[in-house]
């Protein structure tokens, strides 16, 4: 993984390489390549032993030309302002490759969650909730989980929203727990999404899904939901990873009794059905038909990329590709199915407990996957008419010619002002 690839900058080296076959003007090209707005804030709690602790916080409001801003909340010591702003980037165009009416934002706290009590992250969140609250609503800037955290987190996030405004509003946060307002399918979206893109990309490419190996790098919710799910489609997972390092059969084994393990002991490592123990950096390189980065971003740069031996990859994370490996990847002839759509089940799912919230009203799970199944397969086809129309030389481009068009039409359809 290159420590060194800055994601604010991927972010704007792929809007740029977009914008070569876009007729955008560079001003507005330019706009849409910086955030509107990043909130830097400090929280100070008080830890279970008495003392004080500060922590450095963010939010990005980075466009919110097709609606209310969308996007996570995520806990981690590498954190920063940069990947703050990178994150919200691809937010926005995630959220318009899937053409749903919102906008791009992303948050984030500097700190390891496991190294604090359930009481100091919840002293912690609401903190981070009071400071959020004047730039948060439904119509404003709607937060959901994102690494680290899930619905105990976003549950917090709305008790001390609706205790402050004195009202109730469950709209202004998704990713919360059923009983409070959350929607049916939206733990498996991400993870669902992914699964639904590589199957839309193997009958494009016109490769058989039944039998196929996957590899799966990051054995979160996201990773481990998409293993089940192509599992479940036919195709033999025979690697997974995490931090602690990674397993590999190449007859492949049962991805959820691997979850089952990694519940139990903390990792996939020394799961019985298990051939080989292997690192992260070889469950990339696998000669695999699919391989699935789902950890977090850079984590194949372009030396690493060298050794990329998997057809498709469908990124269930977050900037897992620097551009340079994209290049690399790109010579290769590996499809490469970009973050922002084959991911974008989280972001869709949530929009879903967003007008669920707003009307009152549950959807089953039949529905809300039969809906997102659609948004997934129409964001695809409309990646394979752009990627075929401008003959393109990569998935990512025609993702992003989409995206920004769209992101660009809504601005200038509303006019400049002041």
């Amino acid at each position: 993984m290159s420590d060194e690839a800055n994601p604010f900058e991927s972010l704007q080296a792929q809007i740029d390489e977009a914008a070569e076959y876009l007729d955008i003007g560079d001003d507005v090209i330019e706009r849409l390549k910086h955030p509107e707005r990043v909130l830097e804030t400090n929280l100070t709690i008080e830890l279970d032993n008495g003392d004080l602790e500060r922590f450095k916080a963010f939010r990005s409001q980075f466009n919110g030309d097709r609606g209310p801003y969308k996007g996570g909340i995520r806990y981690h010591p590498n954190v920063s302002r940069d990947e703050v702003k990178a994150l919200s980037g691809w937010m926005t165009y995630k959220t318009s490759i899937v053409d749903i009416p919102l906008g791009g934002g992303k948050g984030g706290i500097i700190i390891d969650p496991a190294e604090y009590s359930e009481a100091e992250l919840e002293r912690l969140t609401r903190a981070f909730a009071k400071e959020l609250t004047p730039m948060i609503g439904e119509d404003r800037d709607v937060p959901a989980p994102d690494v680290n955290t899930g619905q105990r987190e976003m549950n917090w996030i709305k008790d001390t929203y609706e205790t402050i405004e004195n009202t109730t509003e469950p709209g202004v946060i998704t990713g919360k727990a059923l009983d409070s307002g959350g929607s049916e399918g939206r733990v498996e979206a991400t993870g669902r999404s992914t699964v639904i893109a590589a199957r839309e990309a193997f009958d494009y490419l016109d490769k058989d899904l039944e039998g196929a190996t996957v590899a799966v790098q990051g054995y979160g919710n996201a990773g481990w939901i998409a293993a089940k799910l192509i599992d479940e489609m036919g195709a033999t997972v025979v690697a997974a990873s995490d931090s602690s390092g990674g397993i590999y059969n190449p007859d492949g084994f049962d991805p959820v009794a691997a979850k089952d393990h990694k519940n139990e002991t903390g990792s996939v490592v020394g799961f019985a059905e298990s051939e080989e123990e292997i690192t992260n950096e070889d469950v990339l390189t696998l000669d695999v038909d699919l391989l699935i980065p789902a950890a977090l971003e850079n984590a194949i740069d372009a030396d690493l990329a060298e050794d990329v031996k998997a057809d498709v990859i469908s990124e269930a994370a977050n900037g897992p590709l620097t551009p340079a490996a994209d290049e690399v990847l790109e010579d290769k002839d590996v499809f490469v199915i970009p973050d922002i759509l084959a991911n974008a089940g989280g972001v869709t799912v949530s929009y879903f407990e967003w007008v669920q919230n707003r009307q009152r009203f549950a959807w089953s799970e039949e529905r809300v996957n039969e809906e997102l199944e659609g948004v997934i397969v129409d964001a695809f086809d409309a990646l394979v008419e752009t990627y075929e129309e401008h003959d393109l030389d990569n998935p990512r481009t025609a993702t992003y010619v989409v995206a920004i068009q769209r992101v660009a039409d809504a601005f200038e359809e509303a006019g400049t002002w002041p």
